[in-house]
């Protein structure tokens, strides 16, 4: 428990901060001309990581029986990002670019088409929204009208003996 608690920290610390401090420095270093192929380089690594974080939810519940599963996964983005390895480069060009490539205009269509749907069910949930605050308002509007007619019906004191 302790040694996966300690892998995690680190996969946190060398997977996400260390990466995220180098590629800040690499835009401020030279604010004015920053270094194109190192930050082609980061952009290649947080894509990477991006779709390696999303595939790991679905590979967590197979893999993470598998011993040292953590431990593989910190080697990864360590090779990812090391400089004498510059693995997010390979990885990128070799295998991540290629696919996407060939996918591309399949991925766009069905971006265009969820963005149609969130559209579309985001009109109607604002519609159904905006018809059930109208009912609640009628309701609250009948029943503020209804108090009244009866606090004016019985006023405050009549029927008391003096």
């Amino acid at each position: 428990m302790a040694v996966s608690f300690v892998t995690r920290l680190l996969t946190l610390a060398l997977g996400y901060a260390y990466p995220a401090y180098d590629c800040y420095k690499t835009l401020e270093l030279n604010a004015h001309a920053p270094q194109m192929e190192r930050l082609r380089f980061w952009c290649q690594y947080w894509i990477l990581l991006a779709f390696l974080t999303a595939f790991q939810s679905f590979a967590d519940c197979a893999l993470s029986w598998l011993p040292m599963y953590g431990e593989a996964k910190l080697a990864l983005v360590v090779y990812l990002w090391h400089p004498k390895t510059m693995g997010a480069s390979h990885v990128y060009d070799d295998y991540l670019r290629p696919f996407l490539a060939a996918h591309e205009a399949d991925i766009d269509r069905g971006l265009v088409e969820l963005r149609a749907r969130a559209a579309d069910a985001t009109a109607s949930h604002l519609q159904a929204a905006v018809a059930l605050g109208r009912a609640c308002l009628s309701e609250v509007a009948r029943r503020v009208s209804s108090q009244l007619q009866v606090t004016r019906s019985h006023p405050a004191g009549a029927g008391q003996a003096q």
